[in-house]
């Protein structure tokens, strides 16, 4: 699994978990929804800052976001 892949599997799993929307969480992250999307379908990758601001605004360490998921639970 590419690395955008894997952000972009856990920041949408992350997301959901904590039952935000796109906007919410671009809101509380200070970034643009439309970043959010682009992130989640693997378009662009991010900035270690920028994985820290949206960590923060999931209330995650950062590395959960980069964090290869089990098999299983890549296909979610």
């Amino acid at each position: 699994m590419h690395i955008r892949a894997v952000l972009a599997h856990n920041l949408r799993h992350l997301r959901l978990d904590r039952g935000l929307s796109q906007e919410e969480l671009a809101f509380r992250a200070g970034i643009d929804r439309t970043y959010v999307s682009s992130l989640e379908r693997g378009v662009y990758g991010a900035t270690v800052d920028m994985l820290d601001r949206i960590a923060q605004a999931l209330g995650v360490p950062a590395a959960d976001l980069l964090r290869v998921p089990d098999e299983g639970e890549a296909k979610c």
